[in-house]
């Protein structure tokens, strides 16, 4: 069976059932701005960059930022993030099962993250560190998701070609980033009206189910195979 040479996982959304807690956190960005986002506002903000989130919040408020705002509303957020996650932040099921098998078969495996170092370190921990050969943060690269810079790199540190590795994204915004990057990609979309981008195939298209929960190595390799012709 033809396998991945490389696999790269997003967090939030895909390891870690960290979304809600984003959300959360965004909800308590645009408060502080001075107008609360709509569900659909919110919704434009899943996976990207604060940088793209602040101003979507800012423009909803009717906020003119100034270069003195965006290191402010970031440090305010990501506490608030950290704090969160602190508290409540889950591992998805049987996501450290299937970790745990593919790292007995020696599949290098990354985490790709548009979060930066300051909060993602602590999720990661959460998830297991030990499963992963290196992890790659939004603040480390020139431009996050949905540009393929994180993607482009992670292949390159993994040596391998990026149409050999194996992406999981939750997020619009992250599925693209890894099609750009020209690697093989399942969608875990959270929401059924949440847009799978044409060259991405939906795990449930895979699986019949909507995440990983219960998805063997043997699973992910078929899926591989599958997608990657």
């Amino acid at each position: 069976m033809k396998k991945p040479l490389a696999i790269f996982w997003d967090m939030d959304g895909t390891l870690t059932d960290s979304e809600p807690l984003w959300e959360e956190a965004t909800y308590f960005l645009s408060e502080l701005l001075g107008k609360r986002l709509t569900p659909e506002q919110r919704q434009l903000t899943v996976g990207s960059t604060f940088e793209n989130t602040l101003r979507i919040c800012a423009e909803a408020a009717g906020v003119e930022l100034t270069p003195e705002d965006y290191p402010k509303y970031q440090a305010l957020t990501f506490n608030k993030t950290r704090e969160l996650f602190a508290e409540r932040l889950e591992v998805f099921p049987g996501i450290q099962n299937l970790l745990t098998q593919l790292k007995s078969d020696d599949m290098a495996m990354f985490v790709t993250t548009n979060t930066v170092r300051h909060v993602a370190d602590s999720a990661i921990d959460t998830v297991g560190r030990h499963f992963f050969v290196d992890t790659i943060c939004g603040d480390e690269v020139a431009e996050g998701k949905p540009a393929p810079d994180m993607y482009l790199e992670a292949a390159r540190r993994a040596g391998v070609d990026p149409a050999d590795a194996l992406v999981f994204e939750d997020s619009t915004t992250g599925m693209r980033a890894a099609l750009a990057a020209g690697c093989q990609v399942i969608g875990l979309p959270e929401y059924a009206q949440m847009e799978v981008p044409e060259g991405a195939v939906s795990i449930e298209k895979l699986s019949g189910n909507k995440h990983l929960d219960g998805a063997t190595a043997a699973d992910v390799y078929d899926w591989f195979a599958r997608i990657s012709g």
